[in-house]
């Protein structure tokens, strides 16, 4: 009777196990995939910056929305004009969602007039999770500045502080000189933009180009409320709300193509701030991305976060920005022609 109990016994335990096995499969099946995992966002510029509060700011919340609630950690990758953080991820990064970037969208400019060697990436197939703001960028000088309007700028030399060869920094006065005559002299070789705030506050140089309003707002609130900047322009496709008086770049061209051709160096601002994936992101993956970044972009306590920090938030949703880069780096030859032109001291 011991002996027929017994496997009786193991019979049953048997049965219970094959039985088990398949809901323990299925439970497997079923955890998310991003539980228990560490997403790396990988930022194009060093800390202490708007890019860089407004991706820490986004990486805070996008847990929450994100099935599995991974760790979202950020780490600054700036150099090279943005492209060694693009490069990075169009190259290195697994393409599973582990490893994502929020990167100053000037790395399109840099492809599409190929006007580095460094470039390893195609814009157009990377994997476009969505922006938390389109928000124009801005050329501006001290107020100690004789120079008062961007007409004065084509009289007198204004010096302007500069970080990588690829950044609006040095994209920005460059393409002004080329194209309208201006007289900006860039002061490269400083590390990141908070050094060039504080050489231009120091006095060592007048100005700067390619912050963009929201990145003031937050980082130097009362250069604005002292009035310690005069703007001598904006750079977008249509002029922001609360400076409806100020020119865009663009309209400084004094002909069609002039203007065309400014376009071009303002289209990549209604990218934004831009999240995205590598190339090769299986399709589920980068909608779950999308999906729960869209959700975190409504997210009240983000909202209410953002808003202590004067950041601003106006979404793009990621078919939209795909829409907008192929469309960019499908820029007709003849104006890329003129725009390398345009740069060719910049390569100096």
């Amino acid at each position: 009777m011991t002996g027929q109990f017994r496997l009786g016994a193991l019979l049953i335990a048997l049965a219970v196990g094959v039985a088990a096995a398949p809901t323990a499969i299925l439970a497997q099946q079923q955890q998310p995939f991003f539980a228990g995992k560490t997403i790396q966002l990988i930022v194009s510029t060093g800390t202490g910056g708007g890019q860089d509060a407004n991706a820490r700011l986004v990486a805070r919340h996008w847990t929450n929305h994100l099935a599995g609630h991974p760790t979202i950690v950020v780490k600054n990758m700036p150099g090279a004009g943005h492209l060694r953080a693009a490069n990075y991820i169009a190259n290195q990064a697994p393409k599973d969602g582990t490893t994502l970037g929020a990167i100053v969208p000037a790395f399109l400019l840099a492809q599409v007039l190929e006007s580095s060697k460094g470039i390893q990436f195609d814009a157009a197939k990377l994997s476009w999770i969505g922006s938390s703001a389109a928000i124009n960028s801005t050329v501006y000088i001290w107020n100690k500045t004789q120079v008062q309007t961007m007409e004065d700028a084509t009289r007198q030399q204004v010096l302007m502080g500069a970080t990588g060869a690829g950044s609006y920094t040095q994209i920005y006065p460059h393409i002004l000189n080329a194209i309208i005559g201006s007289k900006f002299k860039v002061i490269a070789g400083y590390a990141t933009t908070n050094d060039v705030n504080l050489a231009m506050e120091r006095g060592e140089v007048q100005g700067r180009a390619g912050n963009n309003f929201n990145s003031l707002r937050m980082e130097n609130p009362e250069w604005l409320r002292e009035g310690k900047i005069r703007f001598l322009a904006q750079v977008g496709l249509k002029r922001d709300a609360d400076y409806p008086d100020l020119p865009l770049m663009h309209e400084f061209g004094k002909t069609d193509d002039d203007k065309r051709l400014l376009r071009l160096f303002s289209a990549d601002i209604a990218v934004g701030r831009p999240f995205i994936g590598p190339p090769g992101m299986e399709s589920q993956r980068l909608e779950e991305l999308q999906r729960a970044f869209d959700q975190t972009m409504a997210d009240p306590a983000l909202l209410k976060e953002a808003q202590e920090m004067h950041i601003d938030i106006a979404p793009v949703k990621g078919e939209e920005l795909q829409a907008i880069v192929s469309d960019i780096v499908s820029t007709p030859a003849d104006v890329v022609t003129r725009a390398r032109a345009a740069l060719a001291d910049l390569e100096k």
